[in-house]
């Protein structure tokens, strides 16, 4: 039988407290399929919980096989939640580990000890963030009008997946010429590690206005010698971030499928027609962003004074026709509405104000907002120096309820994000 299971920790090494339990699971019977990203989210705590109870969890959700029946894999998680400390007490206190039934299958169970899906799976960020990571199209059972996605537009308290961003470029905006080779990429990725980085989007082309294109061949010759030790060095763990390449060329695409990367980053859109068979017939997500040319040409602009956002939903519903047509399954399609790609200073700042719209579509969302220069009309910062502004964006991009932020400073993000969930409330 399918199961989706959520598992949160937030006393003593977290993520080793995760990997424990999922390696128990995994030896009791339980078969892993897929594992989602790791979110963190405030304690949810009684009004007279004491303070040193308010640790931040980790949590995440396991996409996975079992012959058990419901009750005995209940049991079995018992034993494995005591086996790694939890003891028997107080449901609100810091714990280890804890798991929780949230589907199974399509069935509904109601007994002394069970209730599935977990009645609080559609009221839970930190149960529909990694949920929607894994099948944002899933509905529940018992609960069939809305999606998981549907579920997760409806909460406040959204939380995003952090996308880092390493260019192995030469020319592009903001950190040309900084991560050329392994050396200088490392330092960068452990800062990211160490922030809990959700994905990892390595590109080696630049796509700023009036960047030199190049070959396949110069792409694949820039990104490969970074790719090969960035994945070993995530190899193994099952909470590693996922892998996304950033290309538009359907050669580059296929050798990092190859290498079995998570995502495609496809700043053409999805309109390449061998893009969409890789697409149909590879296991990975894809990015799918609006753009006017690609590469990008700055004379192409959307008219002055146009609405942005119509322009894009309307290129959107179009893709999303020749996307079923083509037989894409839909939950492996993130969008991207182009922020900045053809678009002026005011039409990108409509597209901030309005993104968490295009969620309605029924696909994540995924915003690359970061350093761009229309925030040097706000700030006058150079590209370097608005990592603040960008900060300050992604905080209001959390509130309209955004997939997947993707910025250069992860760690600078990561805090700022966990003092405003706190305020926000658990």
């Amino acid at each position: 039988m399918q199961t989706y299971l959520g598992l949160g920790s937030n006393i003593g090494d977290r993520r080793e407290n995760l990997r424990c339990g999922i390696a128990a699971l995994e030896k009791g019977g339980v078969a892993v399929r897929r594992v989602s990203p790791v979110v963190e989210s405030p304690a949810l705590l009684p009004p007279d919980a004491p303070s040193d109870w308010n640790l931040p969890f980790l949590n995440l959700v396991l996409d996975a096989q079992t012959q058990h029946e419901p009750q005995a894999l209940r049991e079995k998680i018992k034993t494995i939640e005591q086996s790694l400390g939890r003891s028997q007490g107080d449901r609100w206190a810091p714990r280890a580990l804890d798991i929780d039934i949230l589907l199974w299958g399509d069935e509904r169970i109601e007994t002394e000890t069970l209730t599935i899906p977990h009645r609080d799976v559609h009221r839970r960020s930190f149960v529909l963030t990694p949920l929607v990571a894994l099948a944002p199209r899933l509905r529940l059972p018992g609960r069939p009008e809305k999606t998981i996605l549907d579920w997760s537009r409806s909460l406040d308290d959204h939380i995003p997946l952090w996308m880092g961003i390493i260019n192995v470029t030469p020319d592009s905006f903001s950190d040309g010429g900084s991560f050329l080779d392994w050396a200088a990429v490392q330092p960068q990725l452990e800062a990211m590690l160490n922030a809990g980085v959700n994905i990892v989007d390595i590109g080696a082309e630049s796509t700023r206005p009036g960047a030199e294109p190049i070959t396949a061949t110069e792409e694949w010759r820039r990104l490969e010698p970074v790719l090969a030790p960035l994945q070993e060095r995530l190899t193994g763990d099952p909470l590693r971030p996922l892998v996304s390449v950033d290309t538009y060329h359907p050669e580059t695409a296929r050798l990092a499928l190859e290498r079995d990367v998570d995502i495609i980053n496809d700043v053409s859109g999805l309109t390449n027609p061998a893009m969409i068979d890789l697409a149909r017939s590879s296991r990975a997500d894809w990015v799918a962003m609006h753009s006017l040319s690609v590469p990008v040409d700055k004379h192409r602009t959307l008219p002055a004074g146009e609405s942005a956002y119509a322009a894009v939903e309307s290129w959107l519903v179009e893709r999303l026709d020749d996307w079923d047509n083509a037989g894409l399954d839909l939950n492996r399609v993130i969008f991207d509405p182009g922020v900045g790609f053809g678009k002026d200073a005011l039409q990108s700042l409509e597209l901030l104000r309005s993104a968490g719209r295009f969620r309605r579509f029924g696909l994540r969302v995924l915003l690359g907002h970061s350093r761009k220069s229309f925030f040097g009309n706000l700030t006058g910062a150079s590209a370097e120096a608005r990592d603040l502004a960008t900060v300050g964006a992604s905080l209001a991009l959390c509130k309209q309820g955004i997939d997947i932020l993707r910025v250069h400073n992860v760690p600078l993000h990561a805090e700022a994000y966990r003092g405003w969930s706190h305020a926000l409330g658990g």
